[in-house]
């Protein structure tokens, strides 16, 4: 009786998850393979203020944008690509191939390939950086995932995968740096765990199954701009495609798309992260106290690659956005000025008003916004407070202790900008998206 009662427990829970995949599945469009066609949803049904469409497809043309996607619940609300691309066209997805590599280490450690806490020197051998043993055996597949290797990111060539080129610079966890050449090696450990190529796993366990086609070489992946997309959709799907269960460890899933260490807030297992009050950009050492893309949702996740490749994923608009193209100015790693223009003109397109506000853990007001001459400071004490700003790059261009009610604005160009003020503990009291006119 007892077997029998299990049997029909079992069969039961089955039952339940299968008809639970089903229906979430039902409510979200899955695209088929191939060059079938892709189903599509009227912008004009979606409420959206569609006098700004025009205004975001000048942009991203001159923006030297080539392919651009807006997914809503898998469907396509827009597409439009520039010059001689088209959607069968390839491109390089650069260092937002990161995150394909990252969803496959979860795949394998659920597979018992590995376990992120194993010490790297496993599958890299012994010697694989130019450290002493112990330093070395300090770094885990888990540092390499969230860039805290230790390992110095300050050689002449970042990609360098040599161990003369793999130089300590801290202890493993201590120290956060965006730092190619271990990300590069993560390929190297899953090979050696899995026993097959890099390639065949990306194909057997992501590509095959959502349709994405697309190829890594020198550890870059290329594809079209619909099958970054697909490849989009499979995250804010949290690994599930349709019926099949692609990433079934959602403890790792998680961790994956939420702060990785707390050195820079923003940053997951080589996803970005919005929302976090804080980050660090590549090739700095500071922390830059404001938003990763403060006119962006707070709940966005990104792949971001060198010369503005984007895979914004937005779970709160069931939302994926897609960009390929050459740099929107000068060439950068990951993140760019570019992710918060398009997204204050996304905003608008949206009818949101997302990074125009202010964020004010005091009674502090700050007016006007948009502002032209000076910004006014209303407070309930006359302490004097630290004011900086920054512009959306990150970088601080002013700074000077506020003793009256205002601020200059004659320094800074015409632009959004983030004001900090801080008290004299060096405290943060509020933060302050503006436009300087």
């Amino acid at each position: 009786m007892y077997k029998i009662a299990m049997k029909k427990l079992i069969y039961s829970s089955s039952l339940f998850l299968l008809l639970t995949l089903q229906v979430n599945s039902q409510s979200y469009y899955y695209p088929p393979g191939g060059n079938q066609t892709w189903d599509t949803t009227d912008v004009n049904t979606l409420g959206w203020c569609l006098n700004y469409l025009d205004t975001v497809h000048d942009y991203l043309n001159q923006s030297n944008t080539k392919g651009f996607i807006i997914l809503k619940d898998g469907k396509i609300v827009d597409e439009i690509y520039f010059g001689t691309f088209t959607k069968d066209s390839i491109w390089y997805w650069a260092s937002a191939g990161k995150t394909i590599t990252s969803f496959l280490v979860g795949v394998a450690q659920h597979e018992g390939f590995l376990s992120i806490d194993d010490t790297s020197s496993n599958y890299l051998g012994n010697g694989w950086t130019n450290c002493t043993t112990a330093q070395e055996e300090k770094i885990t597949i888990r540092n390499q995932l969230a860039m805290t290797s230790g390992l110095d990111d300050g050689v002449p060539n970042n990609d360098c995968t040599q161990p003369s080129c793999l130089i300590y610079k801290a202890d493993a966890g201590t120290r956060w740096s965006y730092h190619n050449a271990p990300y590069r090696l993560l390929q190297n450990v899953v090979q050696q765990a899995s026993g097959v190529s890099f390639q065949q796993y990306t194909n057997q366990k992501i590509a095959a199954p959502i349709g994405m086609s697309g190829l890594w070489y020198d550890s870059i992946y290329y594809s079209t701009t619909r099958s970054m997309a697909k490849f989009g959709s499979l995250i804010l799907r949290k690994g599930i495609w349709n019926l099949d269960t692609l990433m079934r460890d959602t403890s790792y899933f998680n961790q994956m798309t939420n702060t990785s260490q707390q050195i820079n807030k923003s940053y997951g297992y080589l996803w970005w992260l919005n929302g976090k009050g804080s980050y660090m950009a590549p090739t700095v050492q500071f922390v830059i106290p404001t938003d990763l893309i403060p006119t962006a949702p707070s709940d966005l996740i990104a792949a971001l690659g060198k010369n503005d490749q984007k895979i914004y994923v937005i779970p709160s608009q069931n939302m994926v956005i897609v960009r390929m193209g050459n740099a929107s100015g000068a060439p950068t790693l990951a993140l760019s000025s570019f992710d918060n223009i398009l997204w204050s003109k996304l905003s608008q397109l949206f009818c949101t008003s997302i990074g125009i506000q202010e964020k004010s853990e005091t009674s502090i007001t700050i007016s006007p916004n948009p502002a032209l001459d000076y910004l006014y400071i209303s407070k309930e004490s006359k302490i004097s407070i630290q004011a900086e700003i920054f512009n959306l790059e990150g970088k601080l261009i002013f700074e000077e202790i506020v003793n009256d009610e205002k601020i200059s604005l004659d320094a800074l160009n015409q632009g959004i900008h983030i004001l900090v003020l801080k008290d004299q503990f060096g405290h943060i009291l509020t933060r302050h998206k503006f436009i300087k006119l």
